[in-house]
């Protein structure tokens, strides 16, 4: 819905009409506040001097999930606000009871593809998908990785050659498939 970039530590969002996908149920006012509020949040950030894994210890959420709340891509529960507060003073009241009480589209756009950090991911969850899907059938069984019931949590490592590495790790539940036996399921038949 929207790009934020980071310059010489001041953020800003970018709105334009061409990035933001038509959402159902989401006007244009709404992508427009949440944007206006993610730049605030944002603000509020840098003027705390958090770096993300900072803002997760003293939230203790992982450093993903603070970004996803900074994001306005997921929702600020009543527990966490409070330490959002106190980590964030500069942080408005409205904001914080905006980022619990709004429902966050946990969409994106797909020129976010375009950018080089989240296209190399994108290639390499895609290249080795199918061995990772693999591997998870073998070891669990027939079913998926929970995107729901998931951590993810990203830092760095020297390699042996001395250079900085970065760790992604997916910490997902597994969900297995089911066979879909009439006699197990408790929802009234359309057909009846």
């Amino acid at each position: 819905m929207m790009l934020v970039r980071s310059t010489n530590g001041v953020s800003r969002c970018l709105l334009s009409s061409q990035l933001i996908p038509s959402l159902r149920g989401y006007s244009s006012v709404n992508v427009t506040e949440q944007a206006e509020r993610t730049k605030r949040v944002l603000d509020a950030k840098v003027q705390a001097n958090l770096s993300y894994d900072s803002l997760a210890s003293k939230l203790g959420v992982t450093n993903t999930y603070a970004a996803q709340l900074i994001l306005g891509q997921a929702k600020l529960t009543p527990d966490i606000a409070a330490k959002l507060q106190a980590a964030l003073p500069t942080l408005s009241d409205k904001d914080v009871q905006d980022m619990q009480s709004n429902f966050p589209m946990r969409t994106f756009n797909s020129e976010i593809l375009k950018e080089p950090n989240v296209y190399r991911t994108y290639e390499a969850i895609t290249h080795y998908g199918e061995a990772i899907k693999t591997i998870i059938n073998e070891q669990c069984g027939d079913g998926i990785m929970s995107a729901i019931d998931f951590y993810c949590d990203v830092g760095t490592t020297t390699g042996k050659s001395g250079e900085k590495r970065v760790v992604i790790t997916f910490n997902g539940k597994f969900l297995p498939h089911i066979v879909q036996k009439v006699e197990d399921n408790t929802a009234k038949s359309p057909r009846d």
